[in-house]
C-alpha cells in the first residue's frame, strides 16, 4: 500500500509549518552557494539540476496552492495529482532567478492561508487518488517533506561543488 505521505521520512519528527515557513530561505541560501553555472548543471545524466528543482518546487507549490483552498472550499476535496516530468519538459523556458521568485510568492501566499486557519481546519479530510484518504494537515507534513527531499538534494550538489 502506498503511503499517505511519501515524504514523511524526510519530515520526521518536525514541525511541518516550520519546515514550510523557513524553506524559502534556506532555498536561496543553497542555491547562492553554488552561483547560477553550477546550478544548472545536473549533477548526473536524466537527474535535475538545481535550477530544475527550483522551477519543480514553483511549480508543486502552484499545485498546493489549488489543494489547499480546494480542500477548503469543498467536502472531501479529490486532489488532481500529476505527472511531475511531463511538466518538467518546459523548465527549459524558466531562469533561475525567475523560479526563485515565483516559489518566494506563492510560498508567502500559501503562508499567510496557513496561518489564518483555526486548527480545526487542518482535520478536513481530502483523498489523493493515489495516496487514498488524508487530511489538510496531511497535505502540509507532504509539503515539508518535500521541500525537505529537494533540499537535501541540492545540498549535496553544493556538497559535491565545493569537493571539487
Amino acid at each position: 500500500m502506498t503511503p499517505t505521505n511519501p515524504y514523511a521520512p524526510h519530515l520526521g519528527n518536525r514541525n511541518p509549518r516550520e519546515v514550510i515557513a523557513a524553506t524559502t530561505g534556506n532555498l536561496e541560501k543553497l542555491i547562492g552557494t553554488l552561483g547560477p553555472e553550477r546550478a544548472s548543471q545536473p549533477p548526473a545524466p536524466g537527474k535535475w539540476s538545481p535550477r530544475e528543482i527550483a522551477c519543480h518546487l514553483a511549480d508543486c507549490e502552484l499545485a498546493f496552492a489549488y489543494r489547499l483552498r480546494q480542500a477548503l472550499a469543498e467536502d472531501h476535496h479529490v486532489i488532481q495529482p500529476f505527472d511531475q516530468e511531463l511538466w518538467a519538459r518546459n523548465y527549459a523556458a524558466y531562469d533561475l532567478r525567475a523560479a526563485l521568485a515565483a516559489f518566494a510568492a506563492l510560498r508567502a501566499w500559501n503562508l499567510a492561508l496557513i496561518k489564518s486557519l483555526p486548527e480545526a481546519a487542518f482535520h478536513r479530510p481530502l483523498t489523493h487518488p493515489e495516496r487514498g484518504e488524508m487530511t489538510l494537515g496531511t497535505l502540509l507534513e507532504t509539503m515539508g517533506g518535500h521541500d525537505l527531499n529537494h533540499l537535501k538534494q541540492i545540498e549535496a550538489i553544493a556538497a559535491r561543488s565545493a569537493g571539487a
